[in-house]
């Protein structure tokens, strides 16, 4: 039995995991909130220094090269468990490789949307 005052899925759906907000699981709601702010301040921060920026600044500060190769192992992980993925969800690989390649974290998060997107219902 539950007590207190603590609103949460179970109390307003009824059952475990079945709260939606305009049809979204919350997993799905924050894959989508993370995809999109991520995508606007990046697009944002390419349209103020250039798509090669970070190259400079990589050359410049130690800290900034570390930053980049540590982006860069976990980009290469996460395509080497989205290949495996993708194939055993029936989901394309190959758009969201490029995507992650060229746009970082942005290919990342849109794959994990999608995967979401494909996931049937509980």
């Amino acid at each position: 039995m539950r007590t207190g005052r603590r609103i949460t899925c179970d109390v307003i759906a009824g059952r475990r995991g079945r709260c939606h907000i305009l049809g979204m699981t919350p997993r799905l709601l924050t894959l989508l909130l993370a995809f999109i702010a991520f995508a606007v301040y990046s697009a944002a921060v390419v349209a103020g220094h250039g798509y090669t920026g970070f190259i400079q600044l990589a050359g410049r500060e130690p800290w900034a090269l570390q930053m980049l190769i540590d982006l860069t192992i976990a980009l290469v992980l996460f395509l080497v468990w989205a290949a495996r993925d993708a194939r055993t969800r029936g989901l394309p690989y190959w758009p969201f490789a490029v995507a992650t390649v060229l746009l970082g974290s942005v290919g990342a998060l849109a794959y994990l949307v999608a995967r979401e997107l494909k996931r049937p219902p509980r």
